[in-house]
């Protein structure tokens, strides 16, 4: 399948091949080199202008059809068409945060008390992969997407995300599962969708206490996000 993008800034072509046994993600993503790791075929970029901004908007998309099951593969023939969680590592004293790195990184990985800039997309396990916050919904005034900023280790945002991108390299783009006793355990953790009913629909989902009665906590509380490590500042 092709699929090709077009903005005024850009043109970018990706090539998305998916099926149980391989997946692939090859394609020009301007303003930086990359290369993929043994999962993913082989990428790269150049380009004599300013940073790209929307490498993870575009990835985030290309896969936005293949929300993946975090159940066990069954006899239907639609988990074929759905990224197989065997692609997916257990990040090394997580707790249980598995990831799929789509784009290594070329930069430095930062260490705790760093001031880190990320992009991310938000998803539910729970809700047919409900994306409930991200990253390109923050712009500024002049209608360019706003980073995330955190210090890392400081325990502002879900442990998830601070074990994720502990171990990723600047310009890197990961996709992680997040386990509940990693995920939201309060409505203060960041990050928050900005919009009142987005955090509504978020907050009563993982936390309905009824649901969570019936056992299905685990599914309420997972989450799933897309992160781009954009830049690491030291303190």
């Amino acid at each position: 399948m092709f699929l090709v993008l077009r903005t005024k800034k850009m043109k970018t072509i990706i090539e998305c091949c998916v099926s149980a046994s391989a997946t692939r993600v090859c394609g020009l993503l301007p303003y930086r080199n990359y290369s993929c790791n043994s999962m993913l075929a082989t990428c790269s970029a150049s380009s004599s202008t300013t940073r790209r901004t929307l490498s993870l908007s575009l990835i985030s998309t290309t896969f936005s059809a293949f929300i993946f099951s975090l159940s066990p593969p069954s006899s239907s023939s639609s988990s074929s068409s759905k990224l197989p969680l065997s692609k997916f590592f257990e990040i090394p004293d997580s707790g249980g945060v598995k990831a799929l790195d789509l784009l290594d990184g070329s930069g430095e990985v930062p260490s705790d008390g760093d001031q880190v800039a990320i992009h991310y997309y938000g998803r539910l396990a729970a809700k047919q992969g409900w994306r409930f916050d991200s990253t390109y919904d923050h712009k500024d005034d002049n209608g360019e997407p706003n980073p995330f900023v955190f210090v890392l280790g400081s325990g502002k945002v879900i442990a998830g995300i601070d074990v994720a991108v502990r171990s990723m390299k600047v310009g890197g783009i990961r996709r992680v599962i997040i386990p509940p006793s990693l995920g939201y355990q309060n409505t203060s953790q960041e990050p928050i969708p900005p919009n009142f009913f987005d955090r509504q629909r978020l907050f009563t989902t993982i936390f309905n206490p009824t649901r969570r009665a019936n056992g299905e906590g685990s599914t309420l509380g997972t989450v799933i996000f897309d992160i781009e490590l954009v830049s690491v500042r030291h303190p």
